[in-house]
């Protein structure tokens, strides 16, 4: 062969090799983020000519797939929409999906490991492709309750079965008609995407208030710091503690709400600090049992801990933050300083006094479906820690109790219900700027046999409240009072 031709050859040789490297290159490497590309039609009309699989709520769905006569075959639907929107999400042609519409994809399209046997049998009996089920374990009454109390404000609600951990009710505000981020209109998909977009410091209806948000929680956290001492085998409820008119915190002084006297300044029974929630007793209690113990109590409740969730939605971690020496010490025992939860960790410490001081890992999906219902997977309750003895989670109720009964909790009391509970609220403001405080309350019901578990969170609440400045015990306790009524009326127990 003369050198013209074998030129020719090797570069022919050469472009065949470059050919077959760039079409394996498209069809293993590339090939997931070419499916994805949102221009990519194909895959679009392919996803939407299948039926997608239900979110269901007690057999009852809350998003599900309607046949339409357009080009794309399926419409995703929302009934009662703004009212599940802070779990289901939003599956949208145009910004993609979220929530559980995203965690959830590969059931509910259909393309789950799970699912393969019902894939398999629809391709012999040519029978349509569907997604399968994703049943919850949130509880109508406790989510509509939730969702109706919170109208006008920017917050959170979050219920716990505290003997399993199921999630009965995830509330945020302000909300979203996720339908209308899911039509087959780009146009209008866009034009009310605007419309959400925040103004003014208002909140961002999608983001989560229960599990991505955390704010300072307030006089809640004086429940790990109660937990902590009565641990420590020191301490019972009626041990006595000081209780000064101020204390002195490093260069400045801390005094109770309002300036108020909790027992003259003398000594006061622990049982009753809390239940009046006085700050100087805590805050000196919170010096003399230390960071460790306080510290210790706190990760045990699930405070600056990175897992133990069974649940798909992202939840923001909470945190006790960095204590640089005992002033710090002492304002972070109020939950003050840098003591940052979300609703869903205020639920969770009182699930855990609830439930003998066994904490459960909080779960949101109960089952998971195949398109003839036919349950594939099902979660199973498991523990998360245990932050206290039975004995002490027994101490704990008998002071929340009080709180509700003589003290602060006095709005969430429901007749003929012992309801526990702790109020919070956390001073968010610098000096001056006339910043509202953050109101907070979280309890259970029935005391003596609890069935649920609530935390109530509303962001700047001070500013609705109609006695005196607004206390997590004027804004959110009466909240937790309509969530905990509507679940123990739909269940027989109120």
């Amino acid at each position: 062969m003369n050198a013209p031709l074998r030129r020719v050859a090797i570069s022919v040789l050469a472009l065949f090799t470059l050919l077959i490297l760039n079409v394996n290159y498209i069809q293993v490497v590339r090939s997931s983020a070419l499916r994805d590309d949102p221009s990519n039609t194909r895959v679009l009309y392919e996803e939407y000519d299948r039926e997608r699989g239900s979110i269901v709520i007690g057999g009852n769905p809350i998003a599900l797939s309607e046949k339409t006569n357009d080009q794309l075959t399926y419409l995703r639907r929302y009934p009662h929409g703004p009212v599940y929107a802070p779990v289901t999400g939003a599956y949208s042609l145009v910004y993609g999906n979220s929530g559980l519409e995203k965690v959830e994809n590969d059931v509910l399209s259909g393309s789950d490991p799970r699912l393969v046997v019902r894939r398999l049998g629809d391709l012999f009996t040519g029978r349509d492709p569907a997604g399968g089920n994703v049943s919850l374990t949130l509880d109508p009454a406790v989510q509509e309750a939730a969702m109706n109390a919170l109208q006008g404000v920017t917050g959170a609600v979050v219920a716990l079965n505290p003997k399993t951990g199921a999630i009965l009710g995830l509330a945020s505000t302000p909300t979203y008609d996720p339908g209308q981020l899911s039509s087959h209109d780009p146009a209008a998909i866009r034009a009310y995407r605007q419309s959400l977009v925040p103004t003014g410091g208002n909140a961002d209806p999608l983001s989560n208030q229960a599990l991505g948000e955390r704010y300072s929680p307030g006089s809640v956290f004086k429940l790990v710091v109660a937990a902590a001492a009565l641990e420590s085998g020191n301490y019972t409820p009626t041990t006595t503690v000081p209780a000064p008119n101020t204390l002195r915190l490093g260069g400045s002084e801390l005094h109770n709400y309002n300036g108020e006297s909790c027992n003259g300044g003398a000594d006061q029974a622990l049982i009753d600090a809390l239940t009046i929630s006085c700050n100087t007793a805590f805050a000196q209690l919170g010096i003399t049992l230390g960071e460790s113990k306080v510290r210790t109590m706190a990760e045990a409740f699930g405070i600056d801990g990175s897992s133990g969730f069974d649940m798909p939605l992202h939840v923001v971690p909470s945190t006790i933050g960095d204590i640089a020496d005992d002033a710090a010490l002492g304002q972070s025992a109020i939950g003050q300083k840098d003591v940052q939860l979300t609703a869903m960790q205020a639920a969770m410490i009182s699930a855990a006094i609830a439930n003998k001081g066994t904490l459960m890992k909080p779960y949101l999906v109960d089952s998971v479906q195949a398109p003839d219902l036919t349950v594939i997977d099902q979660t199973d309750p498991k523990e998360m820690s245990r932050p206290v003895s039975a004995n002490v989670a027994g101490e704990l109720t008998q002071m929340m109790t009080s709180v509700v009964a003589n003290g602060t909790g006095r709005k969430a009391r429901i007749d003929g219900v012992q309801v526990a509970g702790k109020t919070g609220t956390a001073e968010v403001g610098t000096t001056g700027d006339g910043a509202p405080p953050h109101t907070w309350f979280t309890g259970f019901a029935p005391a003596n046999d609890p069935q649920i578990a609530v935390a109530v969170f509303i962001k700047n609440g001070g500013k609705s409240g109609t006695e005196g400045t607004g206390t997590g015990g004027d804004i959110s306790a009466p909240v937790a009072k309509q969530v905990i009524q509507a679940y123990l009326n739909a269940h027989g127990g109120g």
